[in-house]
């Protein structure tokens, strides 16, 4: 008879460390002092995990591409420097009831997986405008404008027109992310703070707007757009309100658990800070998270530990009507219900 062998799945020891190793600078203050201690002590942390934000500032030399007059709302293609040696192409949506010299708040929408910053702003993948919001992210920018923001989508880097020739010619919604993620974790970067700096860069294209209230500069993406909403926003104070959408988790339930896009993986930063820990770096400022029901990647009851423990840091400022939360009935899939309105409240009513 064969002897019974112990329990050989490797991941045993990987679930091992994460209980054994508790995040050093998880949010654990009890008073302001505290509580500005531990923020400037991840803040640094987390700059560095992500790969340090060391690039020349260069001239972002912005220009207009092209310009057309849609149904409600103005689109330009514009492109602007964060690098010298990568332009971003992006599409800025202006409200069609915009008055001459009048200055609007702006949302920056930053898409997930899928196509690119097209996906946000009603282009089909024929290149035609869709008459309904399609596909998972609901065509959240034009909602966006819509609601009187001057909207900023710009193309995240490794996906759309910002991808490795190859994967172009592969399909429409081949993204370049494992092979730049990859190669940037060898030089020590890492494709999340790539990101999170062309976001920084964006806001200083927005502040340059005439038609910019450069007071009043929010964010929002979903999936891979949340992603880099929840750490932007952690790390930059111009960026006065935000919204997650279907990606506040945790890194043990989600990224950990399931398996995700290369672009996911910030190497070292369980040994710091978990999710939640990154999202009370935004307090006091306004801060709203959705997810679905049905959403099998970011699972829902760790969504709705992860507030728990953010509404813990609003509280400690004295600042709960800040946070905000909608679970919704629905899947891995922009929703914007509650949240747009949570958005007017602290970009456009304040």
């Amino acid at each position: 008879m064969a002897e019974t062998l112990p329990d050989l799945r490797p991941y045993l020891y990987i679930e091992a460390l994460y209980q054994r190793r508790p995040a050093r600078l998880a949010f654990r203050a009890t008073s302001l002092t505290e509580w500005q201690l531990w923020h400037a002590r991840l803040t640094a942390t987390l700059l560095d995990l992500l790969g340090g934000f060391d690039d020349p500032v260069c001239d972002l030399a912005p220009r207009v591409l092209e310009r057309n007059e849609l149904d409600g709302y103005v689109r330009e293609k514009v492109l602007y420097w964060t690098r010298p040696e990568t332009p971003v192409p992006a599409w800025l949506l202006l409200p069609g009831d915009l008055q001459p010299g009048e200055r609007r708040p702006a949302l920056i929408c930053l898409h997930g997986h899928g196509r690119g910053k097209d996906e946000i702003v009603g282009i089909a993948e024929d290149g035609t405008q869709r008459s309904e919001p399609g596909e998972y992210q609901k065509d959240f920018a034009i909602q966006a404008v819509r609601r009187g923001y001057v909207v900023l989508a710009p193309e995240q880097y490794g996906f759309g027109e910002r991808r490795e020739p190859e994967d172009i010619q592969q399909s429409a919604r081949k993204s370049s992310c494992r092979k730049l993620s990859l190669a940037a974790l060898l030089l020590g970067r890492t494709v999340c703070g790539i990101r999170v700096w062309d976001v920084m860069r964006a806001v200083d294209y927005l502040e340059r707007r005439p038609e910019v209230d450069a007071t009043r500069i929010g964010c929002l993406g979903i999936s891979g757009g949340g992603t880099i909403t929840l750490f932007a926003t952690a790390l930059d104070p111009r960026i006065k309100a935000a919204l997650v959408s279907g990606y506040l988790n945790s890194f043990h339930d989600s990224i950990m658990a399931i398996s995700h896009c290369e672009d996911n993986y910030i190497p070292g930063i369980l040994q710091y800070a978990e999710m939640a820990d990154v999202a009370c770096l935004i307090a006091p400022r306004p801060l709203f998270v959705e997810g679905g029901t049905e959403d099998h990647i970011f699972p829902v009851e760790a969504t709705r530990a992860a507030v728990a423990q953010v509404r813990r840091a609003y509280e400690l400022l004295g600042v709960p009507e800040r946070l905000g939360c909608e679970i919704f009935e629905g899947k891995h899939e922009f929703c914007g219900r509650q949240g747009f309105p949570f958005l007017d409240r602290w970009l456009r009513e304040q």
